[in-house]
């Protein structure tokens, strides 16, 4: 008799224990697809924190450039292209600005036609 208590008292307690589990096991189950999910997405994101560092850096060393006016312009990065937008008080500063971009690491190429050769400012 005692063993049949014994046992029925386990078997109760593993089906409680079973029926509680359950809706971990759904999250868990939905966490995997997730998890998938965002690993499929990660795969980009380090190619974008690149491209945010090459920003930040050319942005930077335009800044701290003798000669370029960096307030006037604006860079955006895509997949290591950098493309330079804005205006510069002559042409030797847009060869400049581009020189500059260029020698920053990462960078692949260099587009400075967006940035406008105003004569007007010296």
């Amino acid at each position: 008799m005692r063993i049949t208590t014994l046992t029925r008292k386990t078997l109760a307690a593993g089906l409680a224990m079973c029926l509680a589990a359950m809706p971990f096991a759904q999250l868990a189950a939905q966490d995997a697809g997730a998890m998938q999910k965002s690993a499929a997405e990660q795969q980009t994101v380090p190619g974008k924190a690149a491209d945010a560092w090459i920003t930040t850096k050319v942005k930077s060393e335009l800044a701290t450039t003798k000669g370029i006016k960096s307030n006037d312009l604006s860079v955006t990065t895509t997949d290591g292209a950098v493309s330079v937008t804005g205006t510069a008080n002559s042409a030797m500063e847009k060869a400049k600005i581009e020189q500059v971009a260029k020698a920053v690491k990462g960078v692949k190429s260099v587009d400075t036609g967006g940035v406008i050769v105003s004569d007007a400012v010296k």
